[in-house]
């Protein structure tokens, strides 16, 4: 059992000032794998003062500094690998195998970009004279979601540190203790005090307290566009910067001289990987009319490779993080035959022989109009959606008609139909074929994905200000 009912404020755990605690569930089995304690505005009011008082300090410490920093955390992160491996198994159920080489390395992957990105980061320059600098912004908030306890988690972290911006984190309440490791790390390689604060508990209290705090002066959100609207509310009474990146609806554009099979089985990883719970995973695969029966062959043969089930024994789906995701999922796919589309594979209810667990079946709907719900609305879960198109202007249209920009996928041959078609969709981040991930590159959305960049440079910018200094000798 992981019992941690105290809360990580000024170099110290340090006991909640209230009694309230809440139990982690083990989606796998449905069994309490340990507790936390839900903070209160005390325990709050604490962590940013102690953050506070170490922005002076922290925020003038040299550049070299702050890339040692990051290099010694994503090395004793690197130390502690099969415990988070673990532990994101245990709180989210995430098959082993995707533990590791997801979950595990985006998170030693931000740390390492960012020690990288800072080393060749400018903080001043010259222009026309004059002077611009960039300095820490001061005392950043991040709420972090439960879908990947140490990439969004990381990623905010590292370009925090990176840019001398002191934190206040308060992780999910689902998935909390990979983010508890994250703050061992930074306890055993001398993070300064004050510097990094760790405030379990929920978002009425700890979130809304923190997009609402007076001392915070820049909140950081990943999670729901309602929750994301409510942010930017609350910090808009203390006027403070806000970074979200919300839900998605991405496209997956497949083009007419691409390989079916293949196209097929990228289709599907999108809606395996992680059990749908992605923001950015492709969950519209647009395709010709001309294509449309030989690619559902291939889709529903490539579901076969994709095996749900115990996360700990060689599966590739694991369960939905809870029984109120796994309700929501339900609700939708309910909702996709009450609207029409043809269910070609999945459906309701739970696999065969997985009683116990919130496993949902694999879904996939064609025949689908792009004004259905199932269209429109992200699911968070393994169901995907297919849509025909008979021309690439149709493709377009159909893959920006959407609330969302978050991001974008396009799969054939042709150069100039895929830079085309890449260029024209309306996405923060569009991946052309297999192309690799690049962390020192920025991730976010348009529309209502979301405000703001991470990874990389792009991402120490969101805890900068910058500065004008008029007259500034060289």
């Amino acid at each position: 059992m992981r019992n941690y009912i105290k809360h990580y404020i000024n170099g110290e755990w340090v006991e909640s000032t209230g009694s309230e605690t809440e139990e982690v569930i083990n989606p796998a089995t449905e069994e309490v794998i340990g507790k936390i304690s839900l903070g209160t505005k005390e325990d709050l009011d604490k962590a940013v003062k102690a953050a506070r008082d170490a922005f002076p300090s922290f925020s003038q410490t040299t550049k070299e500094e702050r890339v040692e920093m990051l290099e010694n955390i994503a090395e004793e992160y690197e130390n502690r690998k099969d415990e988070i491996i673990e532990t994101i198994t245990d709180e989210l159920g995430s098959p082993l195998e995707i533990s590791e080489n997801i979950h595990f390395m985006m998170g030693y992957n931000h740390f390492s970009q960012a020690a990288e990105s800072l080393k060749e980061f400018s903080f001043i320059e010259e222009h026309g004279g004059h002077t611009r600098m960039k300095e820490s912004i001061g005392v950043s908030g991040l709420i972090t979601p439960w879908n990947f306890p140490t990439n969004q988690t990381s990623t905010k972290i590292a370009s925090a540190f990176a840019a001398g911006s002191p934190v206040v984190l308060k992780p999910a309440e689902l998935t909390p203790f990979a983010a508890v490791i994250l703050t061992e790390i930074f306890d055993k390689v001398g993070v300064p005090k004050g510097v990094f604060n760790l405030v379990n508990g929920s978002g009425s209290v700890i979130g809304d307290g923190i997009s609402s705090h007076p001392d915070i002066d820049f909140v950081s959100f990943t999670g729901s566009g309602a929750t994301g609207e409510k942010i930017m509310k609350n910090a808009s009474e203390t006027i403070k910067k806000v970074a979200l990146e919300l839900g998605g609806k991405s496209p997956l554009v497949v083009l007419d001289d691409a390989d079916v099979k293949d196209a097929a089985k990228a289709a599907v990883t999108h809606i395996a990987t992680n059990s749908g719970q992605v923001c950015s995973a492709a969950t519209r695969t647009l395709i010709p009319s001309s294509m449309k029966q030989e690619f559902e062959e291939e889709m529903k043969k490539a579901l076969d490779e994709f095996p749900v089930g115990d996360p700990r024994e060689g599966n590739y789906i694991g369960p939905l993080v809870s029984k109120k995701q796994w309700d929501t999922v339900q609700s939708y796919i309910e909702k996709g035959i009450e609207e029409g589309a043809t269910m070609i594979a999945g459906g309701t209810g739970k696999p065969d022989g997985l009683d116990k667990g919130y496993y949902t079946k694999p879904t996939i709907f064609t025949d689908v109009d792009n004004q259905m719900v199932i269209a429109q609305e992200e699911i968070f879960g393994p169901v995907m959606t297919v849509i025909t198109y008979d021309s690439i202007e149709e493709a377009l249209e159909l893959a920006n008609e959407t609330i969302y920009g978050l991001a974008g996928y396009v799969y054939g041959k042709d150069p100039e139909t895929l830079r085309k078609v890449a260029s024209g969709i309306r996405a923060g981040r569009v991946k052309v074929n297999d192309a690799e991930a690049d962390f020192s590159s920025p991730f976010g959305g348009f529309k209502q994905s979301g405000i703001g960049r991470e990874w990389g440079d792009y991402g120490i910018e969101e805890y900068l200000e910058v500065k004008t200094i008029l007259g500034y000798p060289s």
